[in-house]
C-alpha cells in the first residue's frame, strides 16, 4: 500500500495510507481436493464450496473481487489463508469460485485480485 504525505495540525508530515486499494495481475489456481476440511491460517476449516482463498500478500480477512482476465467472470473472496507457493501464482481459490470464474478446466487462469473498498489496512 503506497504511503502518503499529509501535514498535522502541528505542521510536521505524517504518513498516510494510500486510499485506493491497488489490484495485482497473475496466474490464479484453485485448492486440490485434499485440502478440504483441513485448518486455514485463521484457524476456520477450508471448505471448497466457500469463497475462500489464499494469498501471500493481501491481509488475511481481506474481501477482493478477481476478474479471470480470458472470460471477464468475475467472484468475490475472503483472503483467509497464506499461499499459493507455485511460482507464478498470485491467489489459490476454492473449486466454488473457480467454477463461478470458469477455470475448472484450465486448472488455473490469468486473473486480476482487486481489494475491495471498506478492508482494514494493516
Amino acid at each position: 500500500m503506497a504511503m502518503v504525505a499529509t501535514a498535522s495540525p502541528g505542521g510536521t508530515a505524517l504518513p498516510v495510507r494510500d486510499q485506493a486499494p491497488r489490484p495485482h495481475r497473475g496466474e490464479a489456481s484453485f485448492y486440490h481436493d485434499r485440502f478440504h476440511g483441513r485448518e486455514m491460517a485463521n484457524g476456520e476449516t477450508f471448505r471448497q464450496n466457500s469463497d475462500s482463498a489464499a494469498s501471500r500478500t493481501l491481509p488475511l480477512g481481506t474481501r477482493a473481487q478477481v476478474r479471470n482476465l480470458e472470460n471477464g467472470r468475475t467472484a468475490e473472496v475472503t483472503i483467509e489463508d497464506r499461499g499459493p507457493y507455485a511460482k507464478g501464482r498470485v491467489i489459490d481459490l476454492s473449486k466454488s469460485t473457480a467454477r463461478k470464474l470458469d477455470m475448472m478446466e484450465d486448472g488455473t487462469a490469468p486473473v486480476e485480485v482487486r481489494p475491495l473498498p471498506g478492508n482494514r489496512q494493516d
